[in-house]
């Protein structure tokens, strides 16, 4: 079956390697933070100037002061440090984050993305995405295989306004985890109960399928 949230969470978590600067975008992103493998030691940077996030709190731990650059209220570990956001980008856009992981409403088989506008709806505004996107080397997108109405994310070419051209690598959805090049996606892992033609008949972009296709380790 399709993968959760916290699912979708728990693979990207195994990408992580040690000593990594990590940045997690709005969203679905935000959740790896709960799911940091033990005996690693990553460090987890928001936009707005905070590196060294730690897991979301709890009522006990909760401090209303300290947020991510989703303003949602976070904790930071220990070794963590603040400063300007100014210097945060200067951290991105300097191109010293070793893994971004970021939400998107759409990708393409140039591996373009689609994030931060829906034309004709309200938006809180870019965010750092535009510059995560031109900075870092080693994104992972994760999001939904399809929208609501059944339409699939994963498209041909992107139709909504583009965050940034042909700067994504990977993509993990609820059905499948992906790796883009040579104008396509190639098809790495299925979730769990999920068949090859279920992913096939939900992509709408050119999807090149091996031969065996393993099932995602959650």
């Amino acid at each position: 079956m399709a993968l959760s949230r916290e699912q979708l969470a728990q693979r990207v978590a195994q990408e992580l390697k040690d000593g990594y600067y990590v940045n997690l975008g709005i969203g679905i992103p935000t959740l790896v933070a709960n799911y940091i493998p033990q005996g690693i030691d990553v460090m987890l940077q928001s936009e707005n100037g905070l590196l060294g996030m730690g897991e979301f709190p709890t009522e006990e731990t909760i401090d209303a002061d300290l947020i991510n650059a989703g303003k949602q209220t976070v904790t930071a570990v220990d070794g963590a440090s603040f400063f300007s956001s100014a210097e945060s980008f200067a951290m991105i856009r300097g191109g010293h984050v070793d893994l971004t992981v970021l939400g998107a409403f759409e990708v393409d088989e140039q591996g373009s993305i689609a994030s931060w506008m829906i034309p004709g709806k309200l938006i809180k505004g870019m965010g750092g995405a535009m510059d995560l996107v031109a900075g870092a080397d080693n994104i992972i997108v994760t999001m939904m295989h399809a929208d609501k109405r059944g339409n699939s994310k994963l498209l041909p070419k992107c139709e909504l306004p583009l965050t940034g051209f042909g700067c994504i690598k990977r993509v993990l959805t609820d059905l499948a985890f992906m790796e883009i090049k040579d104008g396509a996606f190639h098809l790495l892992e299925r979730a769990p109960g999920v068949s090859v033609e279920e992913i096939v008949e939900k992509t709408a972009g050119k999807l090149v399928v091996p031969e065996h296709v393993p099932e995602m380790s959650v």
